[in-house]
């Protein structure tokens, strides 16, 4: 299968003048899984060879995320864009390769299969604040992240089932404090909506169901290429 990545590798070339558009060039690549699984070693030592990365938020799930999203952020950490001092020796070209490479370990983190014991927020259904941030999530969330939180690989919308609660709440709290930059969409209801109501949303989020078909068999699988 043939990838192509046309926005995420979408290239400024040079300061234009300000009334002269972005020059954009589109790569496509044919992801080697080989060289992928090979790369994917130096991202196991934290993300687990699973891609579960942990539940008290210090790293994302990477299994199951739309692989646009996930050669967006990478590329966003390489170039400064994404400020992660903890990942952007590890995303240098010097360390893992070019775009190729890029493409080859994002096809490899596509085929790992979710846990299906992620962290989830403290409110169960039933309770207002569960109901809270569901209705807050559908009315200021579903329109870009989808209703069932699967989001959006063509237009790089991040997929929120499965992810940690606590990954989120730390997230939540980079953007508030600039120092994670995201879509203006999402700066503004990070902005607008105080810390309880945004925890309420997450909360939601993180036990909306993920696909059976997209989940490992138990929490006790184990990735059989780091045996």
């Amino acid at each position: 299968m043939r990838y192509f990545i046309a926005a995420a590798l979408s290239v400024l070339l040079g300061a234009p003048p300000a009334s002269a558009a972005p020059i954009q060039i589109t790569l496509s690549f044919e992801p080697d899984l080989a060289n992928g699984r090979e790369i994917y070693a130096i991202c196991a030592a934290c993300h687990l060879p699973e891609g579960w990365g942990n539940k008290d938020g210090t790293y994302p799930q990477l299994a199951g995320q739309h692989r646009n999203v996930l050669i967006r952020q990478l590329l966003n950490i390489r170039s400064g864009k994404r400020s992660n001092p903890l990942m952007f020796p590890f995303v240098q070209e010097r360390t893992i390769g070019g775009y190729q490479s890029l493409a080859d370990v994002v096809a490899y983190i596509a085929t790992l299969p979710m846990t299906p014991d992620h962290d989830q927020g403290p409110w169960a259904p039933g309770t207002p604040e569960y109901a809270e941030g569901e209705r807050l999530y559908v009315s200021r969330c579903a329109a870009c992240h989808g209703l069932r939180g699967e989001g959006d690989n063509r237009h790089y919308y991040p997929r929120l089932q499965g992810q940690h609660y606590a990954y989120m709440v730390r997230q939540i709290g980079l953007i508030r404090r600039v120092l994670r930059r995201v879509d203006p969409a999402m700066e503004t209801i990070v902005k607008t909506l105080d810390d309880t109501r945004l925890r309420h949303i997450l909360n939601y989020v993180s036990r909306l169901p993920v696909p059976a078909t997209d989940l490992a068999p138990s929490a006790d699988w184990r990735n059989p290429d780091f045996r």
